[in-house]
């Protein structure tokens, strides 16, 4: 079973930065796309980023150019680098790993999750 482990998550300003990290179990990184999620309260969870095991990499259009996704094989890690942060970034974090990108695309097509990082942002 994969397991995921979710970090960095904190309290930052409006305007600030946060790097996530997703640590994966044996070679989950190297051998599958990853994503990034997001769920706020009272809202569904969405991908916001996503990196093929190429490298190749997606963004929701609400991060785009705020949000860098990268993987580090050697580590079974991937990041999420967070900058110019917003209050509406405001959210629990999580990752996931398919061989396929187009099912990351929906969260629904998975049954298991890590604990997740808190990120919350003020105004």
């Amino acid at each position: 079973q994969v397991q995921l482990v979710e970090s960095g998550g904190g309290l930052v300003q409006a305007g600030g930065s946060l790097r996530l990290s997703c640590v994966a179990s044996g070679s989950i990184v190297s051998a599958n796309a990853m994503g990034w999620y997001r769920q706020a309260p009272g809202k569904q969870r969405e991908l916001v980023a996503a990196i093929t095991s190429g490298g190749s990499t997606n963004y929701a259009d609400s991060v785009k150019g705020r949000f860098t996704i990268s993987r580090d094989n050697v580590k079974n890690t991937v990041y999420l680098q967070m900058n110019s942060l917003k209050p509406e970034d405001t959210a629990v974090y999580y990752c996931n790993a398919d061989p396929l990108m187009r099912r990351l695309l929906l969260p629904s097509n998975f049954g298991s999750w890590g604990q997740g990082t808190q990120v919350t942002v003020s105004s």
